[in-house]
């Protein structure tokens, strides 16, 4: 589980640099208990990736198992990703920027809890490089418990990054939320420009893992 854990790693630090949720974060903080509802968000966006990574994982385990070739299916499953990401990471493959706007919209803590689901579920490249994810634990032919146990964890690593955002609001208060919409601003900038290559690289690497499986019969990872 350690070796999975490993090769989950990058996948993980890519998904990280996830951009949208924590603008949206920091654009909950505009409203009335603005650390209470950027934890909604969180909170919302948490619950979404782990149902769907849970409900994906586990369909995809039954069917490694019922075809006996966890590797065979992982490696199907890591061409059309990588495909994606590649995809993605090209000009013709972006999206127009859909961020929201700054002005002030209530959001109660039931609201942004549904912000928060619905952005995990519209972040289309990043869902995909957490489904890059999955697919390494699927060819590492983990049992469901550890597949379950895996993405709880993966799951509250993730979430416990972005405590930054209502931690600077609960410290410094209307000074916190200057500061992070300076942050947010640095992050999408940076962001335009290093995802793409970061996608490709995500991309690159799982396609050639499946290149490799279906034609050596064993993969890189």
């Amino acid at each position: 589980m350690l070796q999975t854990a490993s090769i989950v790693l990058p996948f993980f630090i890519a998904d990280v640099l996830n951009p949208v949720l924590f603008a949206v974060m920091v654009y909950a903080t505009g409203s009335g208990s603005p650390a209470l509802n950027s934890i909604a968000v969180l909170l919302g966006h948490t619950f979404a990736k782990l149902f769907v990574g849970i409900t994906v994982a586990l369909g995809l385990e039954r069917i490694a198992h019922f075809l006996d070739n966890p590797s065979g299916v992982g490696s199907v499953v890591a061409l059309i990703v990588g495909l994606l990401l590649i995809w993605h990471a090209l000009p013709f493959g972006k999206k127009r920027d859909e961020s929201h706007s700054e002005k002030r919209t209530h959001i109660t803590l039931a609201s942004g809890f549904k912000l928060g689901a619905t952005v995990n579920l519209a972040a289309a490249p990043f869902a995909l490089l957490y489904f890059g994810g999955i697919d390494q634990m699927i060819k590492a032919d983990l049992s469901a418990f550890e597949v379950v146990v895996f993405l709880a964890i993966y799951n509250l690593l993730y979430s416990a990054i972005f405590l930054i955002v209502p931690g600077t609001i609960a410290i410094l208060g209307d000074k916190g939320q200057v500061l992070l919409k300076k942050i947010n601003t640095g992050i999408t900038q940076a962001s335009s420009s290093m995802m793409p290559y970061i996608l490709g690289l995500a991309g690159f690497a799982l396609v050639s893992d499946a290149v490799f499986y279906f034609a050596a019969g064993k993969g890189l990872f």
